[in-house]
């Protein structure tokens, strides 16, 4: 009789499909939708990394 040694166990290995769908599960839980910026916010931001580079901060 020989030992068994370790065995892995791999749930999902067997059936790919299912591994493939809960990664776009988690994907599109993680999602975050794009915001909506006014024009003077947009103008802001643009200001702010305009002034960024010309100091190299």
């Amino acid at each position: 009789m020989e030992p068994r040694g370790m065995k892995k166990w791999h749930p999902f290995a067997t059936m790919p499909e299912q591994y493939i769908g809960l990664q776009e599960v988690i994907k599109r839980q993680l999602e975050v939708p794009q915001p909506v910026l006014t024009k003077e916010q947009m103008e802001q931001i643009n200001f702010t990394l305009i002034e960024a580079l010309h100091i190299n901060k």
